[in-house]
């Protein structure tokens, strides 16, 4: 086996975000990319991924956890985009998200043993990936306190989004 790095855009990493609280009917679930990352897998199954944390782009609001494209307008996506990058993950201190583990294959299955260093905070995260055709798909949820991220809040947390947020990232096989 050889090393193999994936990159956008024949990898993805989405991330979804969900709202809650009592003005939640007028706000929206997002679908939100992560534009430049890579993944690099090596010849005895050890795994390097790093992610800028400036590089995330909402692409759409869900209702109901389908797309809902003209739900947000131009000018409402640069706001979240920037709300992202500059209040949530304050990627100007901290650009880089890295994910470091080894990779087990079993079948149709993987399992990812590693550590997540996200927001200045480090912690074991352990993933399973499962294949899809031509392509290995993992998805896993986080809890944004857990990496000292505080979940974006609006109208004195009558508006907010719930602390876990779920990632999926697909590679090719």
């Amino acid at each position: 086996m050889s090393t193999r790095t994936h990159r956008p855009p024949e990898a993805r990493c989405e991330i979804n975000t969900f709202k809650e609280g009592l003005l939640s009917r007028v706000a929206h679930d997002l679908a939100i990319a992560v534009e430049r990352f890579e993944v690099t897998i090596g010849p005895e199954g050890e795994l390097e991924a790093s992610f800028a944390a400036d590089s995330l782009k909402t692409l759409h609001a869900l209702k109901k956890g389908a797309p809902a494209p003209k739900a947000l307008s131009a000018k409402d996506l640069r706001t979240i985009d920037a709300s992202i990058r500059d209040e949530v993950l304050g990627s100007g201190r901290m650009p880089t998200i890295t994910y470091r583990g080894r990779v087990e294959e079993a079948g149709e299955t993987a399992r990812i043993d590693g550590t997540l260093s996200l927001h200045g905070v480090e912690r074991r995260l352990r993933l399973e990936a499962r294949r899809a055709g031509d392509r290995w798909e993992a998805e896993v949820e986080l809890n944004q306190p857990d990496y000292g991220i505080r979940p974006f809040t609006a109208l004195m947390g009558s508006l907010k989004i719930k602390p876990e947020v779920r990632i999926k990232i697909s590679l090719p096989a």
